[in-house]
């Protein structure tokens, strides 16, 4: 069963787990459970996904409970009317705070603008050798994504050298390789912490916020920092 956060006769959220696909993919034929049919069947009733969350990425997962909602949620997703707030472990001392202002390509090759700023909320040394260092250094983070392009957060973090802890194929291989190796732990550290947004047909502002999962919980503890 999902972890519901909200609902109401329009919209529904749950708390997806890492590693859970959103819905039936070509390219996952490995799996045969799926976020969209898992709530179906709990709660009884057809749902349409609002948006997409990464099969790797936890959190916060909107879904309409009718065809008219569904249109009206799309519209605020496209009109970037949805705050989004995630978490995430890099590697690495990120700014205090800064703006990833670096387009994207499609798979068709189009190249789209994307833009994600972060504010840093702690940061991390522990003795755990790699490579050269006889330590390694870790900021935890809270990004808030303007655009929402495929892998946004992933790629973003790459490109300015502090990608996200066990993120593969964007994330640092020999960082990845140690934390499996010394924490067994290969979850990936992105969380869709929350979304905020003026609900379509009430006009009520709406404030949905997912807690942090076990594994992320864990290796916020081995950094010795607070969720």
């Amino acid at each position: 069963m999902l972890d519901i956060l909200y609902q109401d006769d329009d919209l529904i959220a749950v708390n997806k787990p890492h590693g859970l696909l959103v819905h039936r993919s070509s390219i996952a034929a490995d799996s045969s459970e799926f976020a969209l049919q898992i709530l179906r069947d709990q709660i009884q009733q057809t749902v349409y996904p609002a948006h997409r969350l990464d099969r790797k990425t936890g959190g916060i997962l909107l879904f309409s409970l009718h065809k008219e909602m569904d249109k009206l949620t799309q519209l605020l997703f496209a009109e970037k009317a949805i705050e989004k707030t995630y978490l995430a472990i890099v590697r690495g001392f990120t700014e205090d705070k800064g703006t990833v202002n670096y387009p994207l390509k499609k798979e068709n090759g189009t190249i789209q603008d994307a833009i994600t700023h972060f504010v840093t909320r702690g940061r991390a040394e522990i003795d755990l050798p790699c490579g050269k260092f006889s330590t390694s250094r870790y900021s935890f983070v809270e990004v808030y994504p303007e655009t929402g392009r495929m892998h946004q957060i992933r790629k973003h973090f790459a490109h300015i050298l502090h990608p996200i802890i066990a993120d593969r194929p964007h994330g640092c291989n020999k960082q990845n390789k140690l934390w499996k190796e010394t924490f067994d732990l290969d979850t990936m550290l992105l969380h869709a912490q929350k979304l905020q947004f003026q609900h379509p047909r009430t006009k009520e502002k709406i404030c949905i916020e997912a807690p942090l999962q076990g594994e992320f919980i864990r290796a916020l503890h081995l950094l010795n920092l607070q969720p």
